[in-house]
């Protein structure tokens, strides 16, 4: 174990998952992930191995077969698994997000048929907000859930969903404006669908068609789809929570805990950046030395280990405040916004250390050079974290008067 990225305060149980993750991570994951992410090929037998460490339902209660770990134990896992591949932590984020907002929002019956799946894996999750013209404006979706007897017709098309093609549940976030008066502003009239769906691409379901794999930069492994609803019909028990109007707050209440994962993904990748340069600088010579031994290389690696640490503090604060029962917003606005920012600046600085081999796809730089931005985009941009901020640290600090 390093010396950075350490964790104060775990109980026995989360370091011993903790190391079992670590171990995983080390003998199973490092050593082929980047072969599978240059032949974009997903990553099943890793998967199946996180099933059976219990992964996909940490954060499941025991009462529905998961492990009732804290959101604090999950991102620490998350870091641990994007140090040795960030895709492999996305493929468990959606699904995990979409076991919390079950887990907080669902009905009786919607806990019981799907969380005990969920937790072996079995059923896989994703979630889908994004639209082909929406960007980061969530209140312009199209997307239309329209009642029809004891069932909703959906249409509509989405855009960037992460285990598109290998989920069997997706929750769908459409317009719902059965039930509410004219001129009701569009975030109190979305409602969340939960779609059951058979894993694969074409027409998955009457009415549900998932196109094939976005051919992406990096973020490989992982498949990210269009979802294409043309009278997708849902029985009215699916929707989430069985009231309509929901859906925005639900979403968000999920994304917000994306962007903790999300923060703890740059971490995890800014922490694999660090080791890779610190260890090449160790074996690099020039003028007769280890380049390390050069102050410039010196200043280089005090900085990226400094952002390291602070992205993980950062991070770490604000799992622990979610898992206090307080709003986080603004912790996790933070942490997501410096983790991904600085991963940007420490796996480009690893990079520099290893010159003209870093943009060879022989060495594992090369891989998370092109991984890096996509945490810049993901569970929302730098700007909306700062809006998230700016917004809230007015509220925090408005003048009285």
């Amino acid at each position: 174990m390093t010396r950075l990225a350490q964790t104060a305060g775990l109980n026995d149980v989360q370091q011993e998952i903790l190391s079992t993750v670590r171990d995983f991570v080390d003998k199973e994951i490092i050593p082929v992930a980047t072969q599978l992410e240059h032949r974009d090929e997903y990553p099943t037998e890793i998967v199946e191995g996180l099933k059976e460490l219990g992964l996909f339902g940490l954060m499941i209660p025991e009462e529905y077969g998961g492990l009732g770990e804290s959101l604090l134990t999950y991102a620490l896992c998350v870091e641990e698994i994007a140090r040795g591949w960030m895709s492999v932590s996305g493929i468990i984020n959606t699904h995990f997000i979409v076991a919390y907002m079950l887990k907080q929002h669902g009905t009786q019956e919607q806990k019981d048929t799907f969380l005990p799946r969920m937790a072996l894996g079995e059923v896989r999750g994703a979630f889908s907000m994004s639209e082909p013209a929406l960007g980061s404006d969530v209140s312009a979706i199209s997307s239309k859930g329209v009642k029809d007897g004891e069932e909703y017709v959906l249409n509509g098309q989405k855009m960037w969903l992460t285990n598109g093609g290998t989920s069997s549940l997706v929750a769908v976030l459409c317009r719902s404006d059965e039930g509410h008066a004219e001129g009701t502003p569009p975030h109190k009239s979305m409602t969340t669908f939960l779609v059951e769906k058979e894993p694969g691409f074409g027409e998955v379901r009457p009415g549900l068609t998932i196109p094939g794999k976005i051919d992406k930069m990096g973020y490989k492994g992982v498949d990210t789809t269009e979802l294409i609803m043309d009278g997708l019909r849902i029985p009215a028990n699916r929707v989430l929570g069985g009231t309509t109007g929901r859906g925005f707050y639900q979403m968000m209440d999920g994304v917000e805990v994306g962007r903790v994962n999300v923060a703890a993904r740059g971490c995890g990748v800014a922490q694999r950046a660090f080791e890779l340069g610190v260890s090449y600088a160790q074996q690099r010579h020039t003028f007769g030395k280890p380049i390390a031994q050069h102050q410039a290389i010196q200043f280089k690696l005090a900085e990226m280990a400094t952002k390291v640490e602070a992205a993980h503090a950062m991070m770490v604060n604000a799992a622990r405040k979610k898992d206090s029962g307080e709003r986080n917003d603004l912790e996790a606005g933070m942490a997501k916004y410096l983790a991904s920012e600085y991963c940007k600046e420490v796996v480009e600085d690893a990079f520099r250390i290893h010159g003209g081999y870093g943009f060879s796809k022989e060495y594992e730089i090369e891989r998370l050079y092109r991984e890096a931005p996509m945490l810049l985009i993901g569970e929302g941009t730098a700007e909306i974290q700062k809006m998230i901020i700016g917004r809230r640290l007015l509220e925090e600090y408005r003048i009285q008067g």
